[in-house]
């Protein structure tokens, strides 16, 4: 089915639930999420199935708020931070990493559903219990295999944050692990940071 299609597609005579609830034999492409009616927010696409989002915890919301602003604060002018924006990675790849950093050129207005991966920079994932399986494994290798050169994965240890940086490694076009950071994450690549991790207590 088209993407023009899925958006006059008729609710299915199972339950009354819309067509796109039943992936054709082939799965959904990444421009059919644009046309797809009532689909909830957040929604990713990964091997061609759709993948819903779970009610988010708190650590979650402030983890990424915290990432967010510092992120802001520290990016270069020729760079721009998104939030829970999804990426391109491919025909039936579309998953929406947490935040990405990429080029200024790539945002070309406010109607922007998506990223091609040729322009992101870093991807960063805070993982949730619904989603670990995803963050840690299949999502930094999509990533990987896409080019984006800078990784982070976010794990809740005992209510504080430890990030995992990752670097790709051209050679074997996998993420390598440069460090894990749980008080102070300071970096100088993609470009210099330096974040104090424990402010998570004060939000």
């Amino acid at each position: 089915m088209t993407a023009e299609a899925w958006s006059e597609a008729p609710l299915s005579d199972t339950h009354g639930l819309p067509s796109w609830v039943f992936p054709p034999a082939e799965g959904f492409t990444a421009a059919d999420l644009d046309h797809m009616p009532q689909l909830p927010a957040h929604t990713e696409l990964i091997d061609g199935s759709l993948v819903f989002v779970s009610p988010q915890a708190s650590f979650h919301s402030l983890m990424l708020f915290l990432l967010e602003r510092e992120l802001r604060r520290f990016c270069p002018a020729h760079l721009r931070v998104r939030r829970e924006m999804s990426v391109v990675l491919g025909l039936r790849q579309r998953p929406e990493p947490d935040l990405v950093i990429l080029r200024a050129e790539a945002v070309q207005g406010t109607s922007e559903t998506s990223y091609e991966a040729s322009d992101v920079l870093l991807a960063v994932e805070v993982v949730s219990p619904d989603s670990e399986e995803r963050d840690r494994k299949r999502k930094p290798q999509l990533y990987a295999e896409a080019g984006i050169a800078h990784f982070w994965r976010v794990e809740n240890q005992s209510d504080r944050p430890a990030v995992y940086v990752y670097e790709l490694d051209p050679a074997t076009a996998s993420y390598a692990v440069t460090g894990i950071y749980h008080d102070r994450l300071k970096l100088s690549v993609p470009f210099e940071i330096d974040i104090d991790l424990t402010e998570i207590d004060a939000l």
